[in-house]
Order: structure tokens, then sequence, then C-alpha cells
């Protein structure tokens, strides 16, 4: 089978990824967690997963009611490492939810025009109207993080990105809008793996792109930005959520409860919902010292 980018994955999974991580990912049962700082060692029972989803699903159906009923606004920034699980989580919010309530903005590499306007304005044109949901697939963080990483953007033009901050989302705040900013963390082997087989899986091959081929070997860079940008951005009004992402099905567990928990509305059942798990989500600390 032809694999995608002639196997660099595979390639740098033989060649120059880590001992450990090779050590990791060759050792490891089917249903092992490999990152050994993970709270469990074994993904969650699937029943139990189904179980609690289906009553999130529910609440998460009355929320958008209320939404639409009550012209409340939501956005929710889903960031993280590639292959945290991002796209899957989002799709877990979403799948009962009315797609003219509930939309999901993945923007494409921007245009030439969109390059020459203000770094912004082309988030502003998918901010929810009254009684809507933004899903953000990445967002405007775009900027402290990977085009930093990839040298797409100056240091002075990241500079203005976090001075420009603030004030940005303090307005939408005050502007009325719900803000939660989700960051999904995943360990450095468990990250190797899950590329290792969307390389093999032509169903899912699509999903690797020429970023994450480069980024394989900036593992430090992209945990040095990562966590400046935690510092310059974890505010009062707009605070991040971590979620540790080793496993899936946790994980998204945990951003619907932060979600539901984000918003007052009609029906809702806080002993139901739950709290998210303190040993997986939590403030920006929770991620530091993993590998």
């Amino acid at each position: 089978m032809e694999l995608p980018f002639d196997g660099a994955i595979s390639r740098y999974f033989s060649e120059v990824a880590p001992k450990s991580v090779r050590k990791a990912i060759e050792t490891a049962n089917k249903d092992e967690i490999l990152t050994k700082s993970y709270p469990y060692r074994e993904e969650i029972k699937k029943k139990a997963y189904e179980d609690h989803l289906e009553a999130l699903q529910i609440q998460l159906v009355r929320m958008q009611a209320d939404l639409k009923a009550s012209g409340k606004r939501l956005i929710v920034v889903f960031e993280g490492r590639d292959a945290a699980g991002k796209g899957g989580t989002i799709d877990a919010v979403r799948m009962n939810l009315n797609p003219r309530v509930c939309t999901v903005a993945a923007l494409t590499k921007p245009s030439d025009r969109e390059a020459a306007q203000w770094y912004f304005q082309r988030y502003v044109d998918w901010l929810p109207a009254k009684g809507e949901m933004v899903l953000f697939d990445r967002s405007w963080y775009n900027r402290a993080m990977i085009e930093h990483v990839f040298g797409f953007c100056t240091p002075s033009q990241r500079e203005h990105f976090f001075r420009q901050l603030p004030d940005f989302e303090h307005m939408l705040v005050d502007e009325g809008i719900v803000l939660r900013k989700i960051w999904l963390e995943v360990g450095r082997a468990e990250q190797l793996n899950r590329f290792l087989a969307r390389e093999k899986d032509p169903l899912k091959q699509w999903k690797l792109s020429s970023i994450d081929v480069d980024g394989l070997g900036k593992w430090d860079e992209y945990t040095a930005a990562i966590e400046e940008t935690m510092e310059r951005s974890n505010f009062d009004f707009a605070p991040w959520t971590v979620i540790l992402s080793d496993d899936k099905k946790r994980a998204r567990i945990a951003a619907i409860q932060t979600i539901l928990h984000a918003m007052d509305y009609s029906g809702k059942d806080s002993a139901l919902i739950g709290e998210p798990d303190s040993a997986i989500c939590g403030e920006p600390d929770l991620r530091k010292g993993r590998e």
C-alpha cells in the first residue's frame, strides 16, 4: 500500500524518534495508555462512555434549544497538539445539534487577500449571531503557536498579536458572547502512534498534512510555544481549560461537560452532567511536565 508523504511518518518512527517513544509504542498492549504520566492505564469502558455520552447529548440539545430561544451566543475554541483529538471531540459535541445553530469553523490557509487583512478579521466573519454557537477547529491562536514554530510569521507580528489579543477576546465577552477555550493535550508517544495509525488507514490518510510530518521533530519547539501562549492568554475573563486527551473518550466527555457548565439554560441537570474529571481536566498547569 502506498503511504502518504512516502512513508515519512514510519521513517521518523524507525530512524529519528526518541528511543523512549519507540519503546513505548513497540511494547504497548492494544488498549494501553502510552503516556506514563496519564492517570489511567486503560481507556474508559465502551458502555460507560456511551451511557454518559447519551445523557450529555440530551443536555446539549436542551442547551441548543435555549440558545435559539433566548438569543444567547457561544464560542468554543478547540486547540491542541496535532492528533490530540480535536476533530473527534467536535464531532461528539455537534452530532445531534442543528447545523443552522451550531457551526464549525475550520479555516484553511489564508488567501492572499486575507493575509493582507487585520489578523483577526477573517475570524470575525465566523462569530455567532444571536441564538448561535460556533466551534472553532483551531483559531486565531495559530499565530501564537503553529505560525511561530514554522516561521510563518515574524516575531514582531506575533508580539503584535499578543498585544491585541486581550482586547479582542475582552470585546467578545463584553458583547455578551460566552467564550470557552479548550486545549487538548496528548503525550508524545500517543501522538506518534496515532499518526502511524492514520498513515496506514486509507480512510484516515486525508487527516495527515505536511505540517503534521514536518512537525514531528518539533515537539520541544511546540512545547515552548504552548507554554508561553498559555501564560500570556489565560485571562480571568477567558481562561483555558486543559484536557489530557490520551484517552479520546474521556476527553470528549470532559469537553462536553465543560461546555455545558459554561451555559445556563432551561432544563439543565447539573447532577446528571457531573463535574469534569479533575485528573484529566483543569487549568493550564495540568499539561506541564508531560512527554
